[in-house]
């Protein structure tokens, strides 16, 4: 791995942990220029010390840019088919997580220093248990329960010692209050004999007779109050009966109205039908059912289903889109989907403009260039940032792909010249990988005609009309000829599928730099026809509704202008 490669992975697993990243994605259905300049423009950013840039694509790898990452030894990059806003884009509260069993106090107080109004409840391997709200523990306090509730809840004896700010004298601070009433020894001795039972908890204060009473009564827990000291005597007693023994500075009252902020938060929490959401939730989605619920707070759970944190619908009113550099495109229709709720900081492409908004300035740069990949080298240069061999190769395979080696009219000056200087710092023979090259984007043997037909396929709009173009390019004239009848009849379902108005598919011969063009859609044929009969440089022929195109290699550049004229002249 070159340094560059280095300095990528850092600033990927950085941008990953900390949430603040930058995709830097081409079109749907990415060529070589699309893949090869996300990759590029990201080391750039990388190697000017902006970290957080990812390199992306909106769909698959096709073989042609397959052949040049594994040539140079490049991962692909990661691949995002939606840029809508998710979850893991805003602020998530990272609240942390308690256990089932703290007590009611300690869950109050942990609200009122954290500032929120609910918890998780949360294993120690990270598992959502349930949650515990402010409205829970208010209920909790104001409900009325009978004096057996304590040890219904199952409530530690540690909870008791924390709540009533206590200390342990004999017992076991772990064991349980599992089994009895509370009761509040407030009568003599005698009398209180008539209603002490076996394990029950006896708050009282400092008097010898009763606490020896409520031991002789097998009381499971005595409270002593008022910071009151416990004798020799009553501590043997207690350990030879198992009766737990606690102190505590309160008074008889204040300790009376403390206790049942002892119980444990599991006995109140809500642990069935929790509304928890996901990471990769898409805000738009959780919208709708968050303002149907009364909750303030809701989980967030990973891919694997641990707990990560809290949001709000508060969160929701500030969620910003993710941050996106669009490379090779500047059209909605070209873009993965979800793009109008993205913060787009950059365009970086060489097409013509199209339909894209932005709600902020944004760096936007395009070049009258034949690749993208020409400017990503002219920013390198720029930024006086050396070209590393790895990137070198990645730039110059793209201005090969774009360019078709020189021969697409949309080729200039500019582009060939910087090939070839990249081609010496990859140290590569330019012709030879350009066979190479080609030969592996041309193979098309065992693929499905849809995977061909979507190999390098973009979408446009002109006005009120919609229409896709495809290309594939092939040194192989008699394959080309071949896959003629099966492109016409999938263009025709693809046509149904996409509801547009036109289809358009170009299998282009690169050896002979020409191009049989199918036409699909009430009155394709003939705007095709009409367009290239005004274009008096460029012969055509008509043979079974294609379109025979001698000298004819370019999309951008020889078809879609014609196309979309011929559009406004009919509009």
């Amino acid at each position: 791995m070159d340094s560059i490669e280095k300095r990528d992975a850092q600033a990927t697993d950085r941008s990953l942990n900390d949430g603040v990243r930058t995709l830097v994605i081409g079109h749907r259905n990415p060529d070589t220029d699309s893949i090869c300049s996300a990759i590029c423009f990201s080391r750039l950013k990388a190697a000017l010390g902006e970290h957080g840039y990812v390199p992306c694509r909106a769909g698959n790898v096709a073989p042609e840019a397959q052949f040049v990452l594994d040539y140079f030894g490049v991962d692909a990059p990661m691949l995002v088919e939606n840029v809508q806003t998710q979850v893991r884009d805003i602020a998530i509260r990272k609240t942390p997580g308690v256990s089932r069993s703290i007590s009611l106090k300690r869950a109050w107080s942990l609200m009122q220093e954290l500032n929120v109004v609910t918890l998780p409840c949360v294993t120690q391997e990270g598992d959502l248990e349930g949650v515990i709200t402010i409205g829970d523990i208010t209920k909790s306090y104001m409900n009325i329960y009978d004096s057996s509730i304590i040890s219904k809840a199952r409530t530690k004896y540690a909870n008791i010692i924390e709540t009533l700010d206590g200390t342990l004298v004999i017992g076991d601070a772990e064991a349980y209050f599992d089994s009895g009433k509370v009761l509040i020894a407030a009568a003599n001795p005698d009398m209180m004999e008539n209603y002490i039972e076996k394990n029950d908890l006896v708050i009282l204060g400092n008097r010898y007779e009763s606490q020896l009473c409520a031991i002789e009564m097998e009381a499971g827990c005595i409270i002593v109050c008022d910071g009151a000291c416990v004798s020799l005597t009553i501590r043997k007693l207690a350990t030879e009966r198992g009766c737990t023994v606690i102190t505590t500075h309160y008074d008889t009252y204040t300790t009376a109205r403390l206790i049942n902020q002892s119980m444990p938060i599991r006995y109140f929490m809500t642990h069935e039908n929790i509304l928890a959401f996901t990471e990769d939730d898409y805000v738009t989605d959780i919208h709708e059912i968050m303002v149907t619920k009364r909750h303030r707070d809701f989980p967030i759970l990973d891919a694997d289903d641990k707990y990560v944190g809290m949001i709000s619908r508060r969160n929701l009113m500030g969620a910003k889109g993710k941050r996106v550099v669009m490379v090779d495109h500047n059209e909605r229709s070209q873009a993965v989907a979800g793009i109008s709720s993205a913060d787009i900081l950059a365009i970086i492409d060489h097409h013509r403009l199209g339909t894209i908004e932005t709600m902020s300035p944004v760096l936007f740069r395009n070049q009258p260039l034949g690749c993208t990949a020409t400017i990503i080298a002219q920013m390198f240069d720029e930024s006086q940032v050396d070209i590393d061999p790895t990137t070198a190769g990645l730039l110059c395979s793209a201005i090969i792909s774009d360019t078709l080696l020189f021969r697409s009219p949309t080729c200039t000056p500019i582009d060939k010249s910087t090939a070839l200087r990249l081609a010496k710092i990859a140290g590569i023979d330019i012709e030879v990988f350009a066979r190479k090259m080609f030969s592996a984007g041309s193979n098309l043997k065992g693929k499905t005609d849809e995977a061909i037909f979507y190999q390098d396929f973009k979408r446009f709009t002109a006005g009120k009309k919609v229409f896709g173009v495809g290309q594939i390019t092939s040194l192989d004239g008699d394959e080309l000829e071949l896959l003629k009848p099966r492109m016409m009849e999938f263009a025709k379902l693809a046509l149904d599928h996409h509801q547009i108005d036109m289809m358009f598919f170009m299998l282009t011969n690169i050896l002979t730099e020409s191009t049989s063009l199918v036409c699909v859609g009430n009155g394709a044929e003939q705007l095709i026809e009409s367009a290239f009969r005004s274009e008096s440089s460029v012969g055509f022929e008509v043979k079974d509704g294609i379109i025979e195109l001698p000298g004819v290699v370019s999309r951008k550049k020889q078809l879609i202008p014609l196309i979309m004229m011929s559009f406004g002249m009919g509009d």
